[in-house]
């Protein structure tokens, strides 16, 4: 399949195509690929943090990534109103890291599942439910800036990974050379087969650089087998293995981060329509966010993270073409299984951050770019709207790079203005709602009011 010019990338496979099966599998490895070692850090750091053992650290990894597999497989094809028939991955975001190391450290890991229960679905449910009359205030300027957004502040942590990661800061080898050369090694690979090569060399580009990053750190003996021996091969679900508590801190901590996560989801989804050259429907926000919600606070039962899209399965599509929701849904198959034995998991975990992070730097560099297209592609790009990007990135990178701006308010405030996403959704919503121009809700093209410096503009050949 392939889009009309101008409307989107070149789709090698379309959104309800399905490739081979052979290949379908290969292509939905390689976004199991891409999120695994982030999905699962989140549950390492957070279990470390808190003082969990060795068993109940593995046991959350495990649901981690069962109920990221089944997020994704319902995205994919839908359960009645749940689930937005696109492809989207699912798992577990660092957007809810500090909330739930700093909640689990202070009122155990109870205060943190219960507020995931009761804020999950009612924040992100109502968002979903009412969409349709706030999605006249998400058109492309504000959701494509989302999606830049969203590319450019994870860029750090896919430097974090090249640089070897939190093992590396442990043993103080980070920006060591071999890492370094490892994620130039899996880059350089990525980037030369999708350039250079057609077909399915082409299509499977990441996950070869992939493979051949993990074979040279064998090779150099970076890689550690031990936690293979030591896995089990079955994890069965346990639901309230820790148990349920109501702290209304912890709820209304929670409650802000899931509207940030709306607003990351809004964003992944509009990054992965672009590539057809357009925004995504009512329903397909509303099942998707639907989904967010729903399987976030089902999976607290169970002890589950909050499961939410990844940005850098966004940039897979955009690299490679392949659009197709049913390799996706593959995805979510062979998440669910690795949440299901541990031994499988564990095998996929001995891969080094290193070699990751060359994968990931593309990645969330790819999601920038898609947003930079979706705005270019349906926005004019005159002075009122140049403001609103320049404005809204730069309040989004400011805090990115320098959180430590706001410590001056409460620590409420600064949980939520300390998140780059949503401090630039803000931005570029409130800014496109009230200053008057075709995207605005409140000014349709003909009543808008025009915004201009000079009120006797000399005669011009071209607008701005």
């Amino acid at each position: 399949m392939s889009n009309e010019p101008g409307d989107g990338i070149q789709l090698e496979y379309g959104l309800d195509e399905k490739p081979p099966l052979p290949k379908s599998i290969l292509l939905g490895l390689q976004h199991v690929a891409v999120m695994i070692v982030p999905a699962t850090a989140v549950a390492y750091i957070v279990a470390g943090s808190v003082g969990l053992s060795g068993a109940d650290t593995a046991y959350i990894v495990q649901m981690v990534l069962l109920f990221s597999g089944l997020a994704t497989i319902v995205q994919a094809y839908t359960v009645g109103p749940v689930g937005a028939k696109l492809p989207i991955v699912m798992g577990t975001s660092f957007t809810f890291l500090g909330a739930m190391t700093t909640i689990g450290a202070d009122f155990g890991m109870a205060a943190v599942f219960g507020a995931i229960l009761v804020t999950g679905f009612t924040v992100e449910g109502l968002i979903g439910w009412q969409f349709s009359r706030i999605k006249p205030f998400f058109p492309p300027l504000v959701t494509g800036l989302v999606v830049v957004i969203i590319g450019l502040y994870l860029i750090p942590t896919g430097m974090d990974y090249a640089a070897g990661g939190t093992a590396a800061h442990e043993a103080g080898e980070f920006g060591a050379l071999h890492h370094i050369g490892l994620a130039a090694l899996v880059l350089a690979i990525a980037v030369g087969l999708n350039m250079l090569t057609r077909g399915i060399t082409r299509l499977l580009s990441i996950l070869v650089a992939i493979t051949v990053g993990y074979v040279a750190a064998v090779a150099v003996g970076l890689v550690d087998f031990s936690p293979i021996g030591t896995a089990a091969w079955i994890a069965v679900p346990s639901p309230t293995r820790f148990g349920f508590e109501f702290e209304p801190i912890a709820i209304l901590v929670f409650a802000f981060l899931f509207l940030v996560s709306a607003m990351e989801t809004v964003g992944d989804m509009s990054g992965v329509t672009a590539a057809e050259g357009r925004n995504p429907d009512t329903r397909e926000f509303r099942g998707a966010l639907f989904t967010d919600g729903l399987l976030s606070s089902l999976g607290s039962v169970f002890a589950t993270f909050p499961v939410t899209s990844f940005s850098q399965n966004v940039g897979i599509i955009t690299f490679t073409g392949v659009m197709s929701r049913h390799v996706v849904g593959i995805s979510g198959v062979i998440l669910a299984v690795l949440g299901l034995s541990p031994k499988i998991g564990a095998v996929v975990t001995t891969i080094p951050s290193a070699v990751f992070g060359g994968a990931t730097l593309l990645m969330v560099g790819m999601v920038a770019a898609s947003g930079f297209r979706l705005i270019v592609l349906h926005t004019e790009l005159d002075r009122r709207n140049m403001v609103i990007v320049a404005v809204s990135l730069g309040l989004g990178l400011g805090i990115a790079t320098t959180p430590e701006a706001i410590s001056g308010l409460p620590n409420a405030a600064q949980t939520f203005f300390g998140e780059p996403v949503i401090l630039t959704a803000l931005s570029a919503l409130v800014l496109n709602t009230f200053v008057p121009g075709e995207q605005s809700p409140l000014f349709d093209a003909e009543g808008a009011t025009p915004v201009d410096d000079n009120p006797n503009p000399a005669p011009s050949s071209s607008d701005d």
